[in-house]
């Protein structure tokens, strides 16, 4: 008996991780969320995050290149809804965590609103959208993808000139790809220039290096994309001078 009162005592004592990060109602005060808690939450959501934009990005790459262009997979659908799932748990979770809840709920609604699964609610409703507006839709939650992608730059750099720096080139990079996919989606079926997906991508980089490309777009999406590309690019000088200059300068003072 003396054994068993033990155990019990023991198991009592011991709260589980479930309990630990989400207490019974009237008993919040009595264990708060440490700061290095929170920071194991965040790490392993970041984690998840990760995964997820990767596999999404993956699955609408294949949807893109190998698909009709009239309309969007069972399958893709199906990646989407799981992935948009995790990014809406990622949200709240954080929610829940947060110190101060109507503050954070405020500053990161923009998450939450390109993490909804428009395309399979669309797709439930029983609405026959076109593929023209279902693309701007579906590409929602490929930014909140692109958004947790970013945490890969913040766990490699620690300098706040050099994360600038590698951010955007991260960004440059995945954006030229996904407007590539864009592109190519919009554009296959209706400009006799385009012969492929290495084409678009031929095309998204020659623009974003302000070159320009012989393929000029048809349609109103692919000249939207005609315009941001270059824009981007220009951007890109004053970061990287402003890089080049901070590391001659650190250079410099540790030759003195």
């Amino acid at each position: 008996m003396q054994n068993l009162s033990a155990k019990n005592h023991r198991k009592i004592q011991t709260p589980g991780l479930w309990h630990r990060f989400c207490p019974p109602v009237g008993k919040q005060n009595d264990m708060p969320l440490t700061d290095t808690s929170r920071n194991e939450i965040a790490n392993s959501l970041s984690i998840l995050k990760v995964i997820a934009g990767v596999v999404l990005l993956a699955a609408v790459s294949w949807e893109i290149i190998g698909g009709d262009h009239t309309r969007f997979s069972q399958s893709y659908l199906t990646v989407q809804l799981v992935v948009c799932i995790l990014f809406l748990c990622d949200f709240f979770v954080r929610w829940a965590a947060a110190e101060r809840k109507g503050r954070f709920f405020g500053r990161n609604i923009l998450f939450f609103l390109i993490s909804i699964p428009y395309l399979n609610i669309l797709a439930w409703s029983g609405a026959d959208l076109p593929r023209y507006w279902a693309m701007l839709i579906g590409i929602m939650p490929l930014m909140r993808a692109f958004l947790a992608f970013y945490v890969v730059v913040q766990w490699l750099v620690d300098n706040k000139v050099r994360k600038l720096f590698f951010a955007y080139i991260f960004t440059v990079v995945v954006f030229t790809y996904i407007s590539a996919l864009v592109f190519y989606d919009y554009e296959i079926l209706v400009n006799s220039r385009l012969h492929g997906f290495g084409n678009a991508l031929w095309w998204a980089w020659m623009n974003v290096t302000t070159v320009g490309a012989e393929i000029f777009p048809v349609t109103a999406i692919g000249k939207i994309f005609c315009v941001l590309l270059p824009s981007l690019g220009m951007m890109f000088f004053p970061i990287f001078t402003t890089y080049v200059l901070q590391e001659y300068s650190h250079k410099k003072e540790s030759d003195q």
